[in-house]
């Protein structure tokens, strides 16, 4: 038995160095997922390709480790690098993946950072759509208590309050974002709500407060090298010029931009700077180059919208495959439940079963002891029996020998009280016979003294001689 627990303690002692090893090179995977995953994210701005790059390298570590945050993240950040990229169809995968995997997990924060990436995809072309993935995520965000998310949403749903023209409903929204970058020191989005506030000042012709937002959102996002972000300062800034007569420079502007533009690739920004050189040129009543930009801007606007249906139906069977997928991961899921629920049901029963079979080794034993100590016991209340029967049959022998000198005793002691009866009672007879004489004067009183001295004195020796006979009862003649 004690060989076994030896064995079992050594087999626990290896597993468990096994699994400390196996637990510390997973923590250090983990920690170059998150970092990948984190580098990926900081590159949105500068270099699209660089994040999907990043998110590449973080989902392969974490599929062969099998970590499923991970996982998730990874595919997050990649469907956010296609975003930049105009992708929409790769980011609408990565993002639908990346949201099975979250639920899978029960990871709430980080659905919600998925559910406001599909609204950033939706917000383009449904703004209804938008609104509502962003409001998902924000009930999850407000429940978390995640002050950053709440800011991000916030400065999201502002954008689509723009995009539908409620332009003082979303400067709330932009001011609400504003005051939460601030607080959590934010400096890239405090950036995009600087250039999102210029955005709606400039659509409510407010063009002195409109430019001064914008050139300070363009002078942080110069610091922070946030390329992406320029060209669409650059943007609303031409077009500011443009309604102000500034023609000089907003084709600076416009310059600017499209370098910024085509350093990150982005296709939808170089297109609308097509469109503000079209109507620079075209308020410059330069109208041979503004026509042949428009014809360029309608092509490819042909093109753009033939992309677009194809987006919108593809986003249609996603979205038709991301619920048939959901309902497959919830019946994976209760499959899962059930083998876990049996798997620690035939585990608790082995368990007790061990214990059991421990019990009864134990009791075998403790009754082997009880069963040693019994016949121990009997053997010495079997020896007390014997002793206890030697001294009873002693004590019978010695109430004999007593019982019978009793009766000896006694026999001798009737024969002296007869003894003693006859041998006193001459003298004292005698005694009673001379008083009487004395009483009627028919003897002489020196006669009658002698003779009553001599009667006292054989019964004085007669009581000497029964007290020795008494001390001495086997003397002769009792």
């Amino acid at each position: 038995m004690k060989k076994l627990f030896l064995l079992i303690f050594f087999a626990t002692l290896k597993f468990s160095a096994m699994a400390y090893l196996s637990d510390e090179n997973l923590g250090r995977d983990t920690t170059a997922v998150i970092k990948l995953n984190k580098q990926g994210l900081d590159s949105r701005f500068t270099s699209p390709e660089q994040t999907i790059s990043y998110a590449n390298k973080a989902m392969a570590i974490a599929k062969r480790i099998d970590y499923m945050e991970g996982i998730g993240e990874s595919y997050r950040v990649r469907g956010i690098g296609n975003y930049y990229l105009n992708q929409t169809q790769k980011a609408i995968d990565d993002y639908l993946t990346a949201l099975d995997n979250f639920k899978q997990i029960n990871d709430l924060r980080s659905e919600a950072n998925v559910l406001n990436n599909i609204g950033n995809l939706y917000r383009d072309n449904d703004y209804g759509g938008a609104l509502d993935f962003f409001q998902q995520a924000l009930t999850i965000a407000n429940k978390l208590h995640d002050t950053h998310l709440i800011a991000k949403l916030d400065l999201n749903i502002g954008d689509v309050y723009f995009r539908e023209k409620s332009f003082y409903q979303a400067l709330n929204y932009d001011n609400q974002s504003n005051v939460l970058f601030a607080a959590l020191k934010d400096s890239v989005n405090l950036v995009l709500c600087l250039q999102n506030k210029g955005v709606i000042y400039f659509y409510l012709r407010q063009y002195e407060k409109a430019d001064s937002l914008l050139l300070s959102a363009s002078k942080e996002a110069h610091q922070l090298d946030l390329n992406e972000t320029i060209a669409s300062i650059n943007l609303t800034i031409a077009d500011s010029y443009i309604a102000q007569g500034k023609f000089a420079d907003a084709e600076k502007a416009i310059q600017e931009g499209l370098i910024y533009a085509s350093m990150v690739k982005d296709g939808k920004i170089q297109a609308d700077f097509k469109y503000t050189s079209y109507q620079l040129e075209s308020k410059r009543n330069n109208y041979k180059v503004a026509l042949s930009i428009l014809q360029e801007i309608y092509q490819a606007d042909s093109v753009s919208f033939k992309q677009n249906s194809s987006i919108q139906i593809n986003l249609l069977r996603e979205q038709a495959k991301q619920q048939a997928r959901i309902k497959e991961n919830e019946i994976l899921i209760q499959k899962q439940k059930y083998d876990r629920v049996r798997f620690w049901g035939a585990t608790v029963m082995s368990g007790l079963l061990l214990i059991l079979v421990g019990l009864l080794i134990s009791n075998v034993k403790r009754k082997a002891r009880t069963n040693l100590q019994l016949t121990a016991l009997n053997a010495e209340v079997s020896r007390q029996k014997d002793n206890l029967d030697r001294i009873n049959h002693h004590l019978e022998e010695i109430i004999d020998e007593r019982t019978k000198d009793l009766q000896v005793k006694n026999k001798k002691l009737s024969e002296y009280s007869s003894y003693l009866s006859h041998q006193i009672r001459g003298p004292i007879a005698t005694l009673k016979g001379l008083l009487n004489l004395e009483k009627e004067g028919l003897v002489d009183q020196r006669e009658c003294i002698r003779m009553m001295n001599k009667s006292v004195s054989e019964i004085d020796d007669k009581i000497i001689e029964m007290s020795d006979m008494l001390h001495d009862p086997g003397r002769a003649g009792f």
